[in-house]
């Protein structure tokens, strides 16, 4: 059986022309192509199609989702792997959830306190993972990151540890957006001294090269799931971010 463009447009909420621009990269080929120009497609293309859609939900880039599914030729398998995803994603929702109905509580308790007063500040970023680097390393760079023995630290890790390691990337993050706003260089000596705190605590949980800091100097600002937890602090911060992580790298890893 299979279906044309429209229909698989109409049953699956993407638009044909996303569809024609999934073909065009190589991301979603149609089962074949009719002489009127059509793009047909068939089951096993809608359950590609069904992968692409549960990692756009998960926050993944086009190029990385084809990377995936392109790897994960066994459909059980490869939704296996996305379950385990999503259930990983609804842990981290959980936890903002509950970190937003805490500040709520906060805030009523007194309606004119403001934020800097809030007595745990900290708990603002309650749920913003910065071992996410490491997920997308696991993704990025495999063999870098088998041999690296990473995961065996990561694994070795209490839940106090890990939550060490977030709040004292939430305060870094903070002190970088107060040195954003006060206008210093983002390779000011200040700003490479907070990044060295940047560093070391992402190398505790992966080692990446000079320019796999830099790919991530980057994402900071291009993809969304890193982006958004910068300007949720403060507006530009991701930039900000991203560019003090490129200069850190010239000045400090080259």
């Amino acid at each position: 059986m299979e279906w044309s463009i429209a229909q698989v447009a109409q049953m699956s909420g993407v638009t044909s022309r996303t569809l024609r621009h999934y073909d065009e990269i190589g991301l979603l080929p149609p089962a074949r192509v009719g002489a009127n120009g059509y793009r047909y497609y068939e089951e096993h293309q809608l359950l590609r199609l069904q992968q692409i859609l549960v990692l756009r939900e998960l926050g993944l880039g086009l190029s990385e989702i084809k990377g995936i599914v392109e790897r994960h030729t066994d459909p059980v398998a490869a939704l296996r792997e996305h379950h385990r995803r999503l259930l990983a994603e609804r842990d981290r929702l959980d936890g903002v959830a509950r970190m937003v109905e805490r500040t709520i509580a906060e805030l009523q308790r007194d309606e004119g306190k403001t934020m800097s007063r809030i007595s745990r500040p900290e708990n603002l970023f309650e749920g913003f993972d910065s071992a996410r680097y490491a997920a997308d390393a696991r993704e990025r760079w495999p063999e870098h990151w088998q041999e690296s023995g990473q995961q065996e630290l990561l694994n070795d890790r209490t839940p106090q540890e890990l939550e060490r390691m977030q709040r004292e990337a939430t305060a870094g993050m903070v002190r970088l957006a107060e040195h954003m706003l006060a206008g210093t260089p983002a390779g000011a000596p200040e700003v490479l001294a907070e990044l060295d705190v940047h560093y070391r605590h992402l190398t505790e949980s992966w080692t990446p090269t000079v320019a796999q800091y830099l790919h991530l100097a980057g994402m900071q600002a291009e993809e969304e799931r890193f982006r958004v937890n910068y300007e949720r602090i403060a507006e530009g911060l991701a930039a900000y971010m991203r560019d003090a992580m490129t200069a850190y790298a010239h000045a400090r890893l080259s």
